[in-house]
Parts: C-alpha cells; structure tokens; sequence
C-alpha cells in the first residue's frame, strides 16, 4: 500500500515507515489516490480508496462487533476513552500528522490534541451517569413504576472533514461509541492519516478494533452505501453537502447530526476593553488560517472606538508571522488546498474590484509555499460582494460599524447562518442580555469561540443553515442513543375491578384523577 519508498522521512517530514503502517490499516480495494502535503505541495501519503462493496463490508464488521460491545457495561466500555487522554496528550508525533496533512501552525494542531484529551475525559468520566436508567413517574402512583432507557442506535455513520482531522474526526466517535454503538468513519481522504492515528492510539487504550471502521472515497462514489448501511448519521461539512445528506437520511427515517456552515459575527461594544478585543478578534479570525467553522468572519465595530480598535486589530495581524514546519516558531500556516486558495482569492479581488479596501493583507505567498495566503482585513465590504454573506473559510475578515445595540443584533443575525458569535463588553450582564438575541447555537463573551467551544458540559451547535443536533455535554452524547420505556404495574391494574360496571370504573377514575389534582400529585 506504502508508494513513498524506504527512506527514513518524505518531504512532509513524515517518517515513511509511520506513513506505510498507518495506510497499511485500510483495506479498500478501489482505486489508490495520492495526497499532497500543503507546506511543500509533494506527495505525502498514497492511500487505497474503499468501493461500495468496501463500505457494505466495513457495516457487517462494525454490526457483528456491535453486539457484544453494547453488552458491557458502560464504566468498561468508557475505561479506553480515560486512557486516551493520556496517549494523545502531547503527543508530538500525532501534531506532526495533523500538521503534514493540513499545513496548520503547530499551535492550532497542538490545540487539537487538547480538544481530544479533554472531551475524551469528560465523557469517560461522565457517559455511565447520562447512560443511567432513569424512574419517571408512573401513570399511578407506587402502582405503576416507569423507567427510561438509553439504547444504543447501531451502527453510526461519521462524516467528518480535513480542516480539523483530529478534533472533528474523534470527538464524534467518542460519544457514539460510549453510547455502544459501532462506527463506520469516512474522514476526508486528505486527512485520513490523522484518524488511521487516533484509532491506533484508541485501540492501544482498549478498543476492540471493529467497532471502529475507517473508509475512504468520495462521496460520489461511497457517500450513499454509507446512508444505506447505518442507523444514524454525523457529518460535519458545507451546507450544501449537509442539506443532501439530511434529505437521504430522511427518506430511510433515520437521525442525522450536522454541523454545517457559519459566517460567524463579533460585536465590540464601546465599553470594550480595546487591547484585548483586538488580540482575541486576531485568534478568532485566523487560527488555523481561518479554516474553522466558527472563525470569526463579520467584524461589528461600534461607531465610537471603530477607528481605535480597527487601528490596533490591523497593527496585530500585520505583525503576525507566516510560516511553516514541526515548531511553535510562528503564528499563521498554509492553507490546506489549491480550492481553499482559489475561493479566499476570488473572494478577495471580487471585493476590492467593487471597492471595498484591503487594510492589510490581500495577497497570496508562492514564496512561502502552494497555498500560503495572507491574513487579511478589508473594509468597506457591501451586500454585492462575494464576501459579504458567503463563508470564504480562509484567513479573511470584513469589519463594520454600528450605532447601537439594537443594530449590532440586527447586522450579527442578517446572516442565513447561526453557527457561532463573539461579544465584547465589559458588562457580562449587557454581554448576556445581547446574545440571548443573537441566532447562533453558541455566543462567547470576551472570546472568540473558545470558551464555549472548550466547555465540554456544554452543548455546541449550530441554528438556521448551520446545521441540527448538538455535540458535547450529556445532549451530545444521547443524540447517539433510542430512547425506550419499560413500565411495570403493580397491585392495581387498569380494568375495573372485579364485580365494578366499566360506567362505575369511570366515575372512580375520574374522581381518582380529581384527587390527584388537588393533592399535586400529578
């Protein structure tokens, strides 16, 4: 499977042994394809793409293993996700991994690594309590006991994207399978290293190895087998891709969980503090090269600092440093591709042709590499722009003025998206009060996207074209599970009592009802 030969590193700074045992691991038997390492544009990994057949194969495994992993109890099922935290924490070579397949600064890839260890923590601490049966009042009292059950779904479907192969391609599969389900994974084939890694370091934590199956290939050619064969499906991508696959799951009645698309806002109010605004606007924005789906990309200045705080955002991004290799030696890395380049490009010229201005940035770095881009700032960014209301996913952000309040959660929610938004204030109560009238699954005050984003207790998802369902906290693991009842009646029954009339059973009935009411029994 390995085509990078038997020197001791490839251009991407990837050892080729570590490249061929990691590609060793798939077992498609479809067409190989190459992918290229963003830094440098050669070749990084040659991998085995899965058929249709390939996919059908990789269900009947992960069902078969399904069966017995759903019959342990969930304190054992979660032991391998608390030894995770130790085997990804600081692991150097799986930054190494991430970094090769994405071209991200070292910084943001070690962030990944954090990411996974503490969500894997907190759910193995945390899934046998949400998993718990739980006694729900009976239809009568003491006579009839109820209790909710949370069982597991199956077999789910995960789809997850190259722009955050670690973070995205296992903080779903944590869940999912702590819940008892198998999973059948399709990273993108750009960053399947990163997930052939993880499963690695899972399985080294206890994991028995099928109940995690991992498969590549475009969706054209495996994106259906994939539908058909699971039981609930996890994609996080475009809206475009999102809505396709809501409507296929639809049609076999089975859940699908989204995180989708954001053009994401931040307000900076007057009574800011303008120093830090201006570092966390810069962190929000660019971490990543702005290959995030909760990047800051719509910057609300009020009228009375615009011009402070623009000043000090612009002095910092131009300050910052582009750059690319295994260190912390600089801020901004490459971008992942030649199509993530093209669209931050059109992008870019399209606003400046229709007059908007570039305050800083505004040009691609061939020098520096294929897909290096600058971090950029325009102004003066209208409705007629390319720019303005699509997701360009790249390191470019439009800053604009308000007069009030009331305009900045009006301009914050003219957006088809509602993914993430960013509130800076020096009163929380104020801060609060604003973005409980922001259309965003998420809003961080004083921060970018972090601080709600790293409270794994809480919820984080997306509203409007953004996406459905939720990850993180107990929410983002029953998504993963069916719900069932089972009742027992004790004592009483529900037919009338021997030698009662059923007119005379309804009268008790009603008065029993009655008398409930009034006691607040019920």
């Amino acid at each position: 499977m390995n085509a990078i030969g038997k020197t001791t590193t490839v251009a991407s700074g990837l050892p080729a042994l570590l490249v061929a045992r990691l590609t060793g691991e798939l077992t498609g038997t479809g067409e190989a394809t190459s992918t290229t390492a963003p830094f440098t544009g050669t070749p990084l990994a040659s991998l085995r793409q899965s058929t249709a057949a390939d996919v059908t194969t990789a269900f009947d495994r992960a069902r078969e293993a399904q069966i017995s992993w759903a019959k342990m109890s969930p304190n054992d099922r979660a032991q391998p996700f608390i030894n995770l935290h130790d085997l990804v924490l600081g692991n150097q070579e799986l930054i190494d991994i991430v970094q090769a397949e994405t071209g991200k600064a070292r910084n943001s890839a070690f962030e990944e690594t954090i990411d996974v260890a503490g969500l894997s923590l907190y759910y193995g601490r945390h899934a046998p309590r949400f998993l718990k049966p739980r006694k729900r009042a009976g239809a009568i009292p003491i006579a009839t006991q109820s209790y909710e059950y949370r069982q597991p779904k199956g077999v789910v479907a995960i789809i997850s994207p190259w722009n955050y192969p670690l973070s995205l391609g296992i903080c779903d599969a944590i869940p999912a399978l702590l819940a008892g389900n198998a999973v059948v994974h399709k990273p993108d084939t750009q960053t399947a290293l990163t997930s052939l890694k993880v499963r690695e370091l899972l399985i080294e934590a206890g994991l028995p190895p099928e109940v995690w199956q991992i498969v590549i290939g475009e969706p054209a050619d495996i994106g259906q087998s994939l539908i058909d064969g699971c039981d609930h499906v996890c994609f996080t991508g475009s809206t475009a891709a999102g809505r396709r696959i809501a409507q296929a799951a639809a049609a076999r009645l089975i859940g699908c969980t989204l995180e989708l698309g954001g053009k994401n806002p931040m307000l900076v109010l007057e009574d800011a503090d303008l120093d830090k605004a201006a570092k966390g606007a810069v962190r929000a924005c660019f971490s990543t090269t702005g290959q995030l789906c909760m990047s800051i990309e719509r910057l609300y200045i009020a009228d009375a600092i615009y011009d402070a705080f623009t000043a000090k955002l612009v002095d910092r991004v131009a300050k910052l440093q582009l750059g690319k290799g295994y260190d912390f030696g600089y801020d901004i890395g490459s971008l992942t591709s030649s199509r993530q380049l093209e669209i931050v490009d059109r992008h870019v010229e399209d606003a400046k042709a229709k007059g908007a201005r570039i305050l800083t940035g505004g040009r691609a770095r061939p020098e520096l590499g294929e897909y290096f881009y600058e971090p950029t700032v325009l102004e003066g960014v209208t409705s007629d722009m390319e720019v303005y209301a699509n997701e360009t996913f790249g390191p470019v952000v439009s800053v604009y003025r308000f007069s009030d309040d009331d305009e900045a959660v009006c301009l914050a929610n003219d957006s088809e998206f509602g993914l993430n938004a960013s509130i800076w204030t020096r009163n929380i109560g104020r801060g609060r009060k604003i973005g409980e009238q922001i259309r965003c699954g998420t809003v961080n005050i004083n921060e970018g996207l972090a601080a709600a984003y790293a409270s794994n207790d809480a919820p984080q998802g997306g509203m409007k074209a953004s996406g459905q369902g939720r990850r993180h906290g107990e929410h983002g693991l029953l998504e993963y599970t069916e719900l069932q009842t089972i009742a027992s009646q004790h004592v009483i029954g529900f037919d009338p009592p021997c030698g009662i009339s059923t007119e005379r059973n309804a009268a008790i009935l009603e008065w029993t009802y009655k008398l409930l009411k009034a006691l607040r029994i019920r």
